[in-house]
């Protein structure tokens, strides 16, 4: 087993914070929130003995500089091992390409794909994995933390995209 931490920098939405707080103490994390990139290597030193600590950003718009400034910023302060970014299933080929793009200035390790759920439309996933040949990390497929955070499968994800009946 690890020990895993988690930093929060996600401080802009309602009650993100608590939403966050709830989630970590259903799974027994611990938690730290951060409001400013010079004070996140403290946080960090603060998790010294964990293993895996996990740092939560807000969403930010590839289309606002001053937020991807700052992401930016938190980002580079932190140094983390791995970048993770997190898109939704649910977004066009082009808007995910377009983000992928954007945010390409951080140096993405690897993607999470959310709300595999709410879609039926998989290529967009498959066409951002051979467009870009960053791995998947996780999926989701639904709202149960931690239950529906799944690793992905190659054939479950070529199931969804070209359908049971080709894979037979």
């Amino acid at each position: 087993d690890k020990k895993v931490a988690l930093i929060t920098i996600d401080t802009y939405r309602i009650a993100a914070v608590e939403q966050l707080k709830t989630y970590t103490d259903i799974i027994g994390l611990p938690l730290e929130v951060v409001f400013k990139p010079q004070d996140i290597a403290t946080a960090i030193d603060r998790f010294f003995s964990y293993d895996i600590i996990l740092i939560d950003t807000a969403g930010r718009s590839p289309h606002n500089e001053d937020q991807m400034t700052e992401l930016v910023n938190f980002i580079e302060a932190a140094n983390p091992d791995e970048t993770c970014l997190v898109l939704s299933a649910t977004t066009r080929t082009s808007d995910l390409q377009d983000a992928l793009s954007r945010f390409g200035t951080l140096n993405i390790d690897k993607i999470i794909f959310t709300k595999l759920d709410e879609t039926t439309c998989y290529g967009p996933i498959l066409n951002v994995i051979a467009r870009t040949k960053k791995r998947i990390s996780y999926v989701t497929n639904g709202q149960n933390v931690p239950d529906d955070i799944e690793l992905p499968d190659s054939l479950r994800l070529a199931r969804l995209v070209v359908g049971d009946d080709l894979l037979a």
